[in-house]
Order: structure tokens, then sequence, then C-alpha cells
């Protein structure tokens, strides 16, 4: 069973679009900040959870990232002085992440840039009522997609 034009359409629309906005997101951030796009999401992930940490596991699946790949960008992030990694005060066996005064400092540096390409980029061609239309499609989708994705602790013990 195939998909209908109009499903084709959608799906390649979606992954051209995030393709292009990533593009301008690499470029505006190595310039701004001199950090790629996966170590933006990182800090920014951090910043928004309490106290500015999050077990490794769960940011990896939170930025849809491995294990390995993320350890290597944490590694790139705390040699720069953006985050440090600690044990986890709950489980030790766990690696806790922590963004840092200077971490957050970047994060404020490249921020008003990115908001502004975001903006520019991905909303500014829609109204209101298609920007609604587009987040609640695509958060079902994100959550559909996530129910069907091992999580990366559950990836390691297959």
């Amino acid at each position: 069973m195939g998909l209908d034009e109009r499903r084709i359409e959608a799906y390649f629309a979606l992954t051209e679009a995030h393709s292009l906005l990533q593009l301008l997101m690499e470029e505006q951030l190595k310039r701004d900040g001199d950090i790629s796009y996966l170590q933006f999401f990182l800090l920014a992930r951090l910043a928004q959870a309490p106290e500015g940490r999050m077990r490794m596991t769960d940011l990896a699946d939170t930025v849809i990232h491995s294990r390995s790949g993320l350890t290597y960008h944490a590694t790139k992030l705390e040699s720069a002085g953006l985050l440090r990694r600690e044990p986890s005060p709950t489980d030790e066996r766990s690696v806790t992440a922590v963004i840092t005064d200077q971490g957050r400092g970047l994060l404020e540096q490249v921020l008003p840039g990115h908001i502004a390409l975001v903006r520019q980029g991905m909303f500014d061609p829609l109204d209101d009522p298609q920007t609604e239309a587009l987040a609640d499609a695509l958060t079902l989708v994100r959550n559909h997609l996530r129910a069907m994705v091992p999580t990366s602790a559950e990836r390691r013990r297959s």
C-alpha cells in the first residue's frame, strides 16, 4: 500500500524544509557562536531542564542522538567550558550533564540570531491559523514517532 500524492508531497515538503532550515541554522550558529546545531540543541535543552541538568541518557533521547555521538559533542562542549559532566546524584551508573554559566552566556549570544532565523524561515510564511495547525500536526506526529522509537537505554539493552 503506497502513499497518495498529497501525503508524498507533505512528506517531501517536511524533509526538505527541515534540511533547509537546519542548513541555515548551522551557518548562523557557526557564525555567531562557533558551535554546531547539535551542540546548540544540547545546550538549549540543558538550559530548559530543571537546574540546568539532565542525565546523559535522557539528553540523548531528547536530542535524538546516539549515546556515543552525544558523548563526543559533550566532550567538546566540556572542553570549551560550556557544560560539565558529573556523577548522577540518584544513580551511580549515570552521568549528568550540567550547563555552565559560560554555556548560558553562549546561548544568550546566539539566541537572537537563531530566533530571527526561525521566525523568518519557518513562521513568516504562515498566518496564525496555519501556525496553529502546523504545531498541532507536528506535535501529533512527533508523539507518535517517539512511541515507535525505543529509548537509548532500551536500544543498549537489546
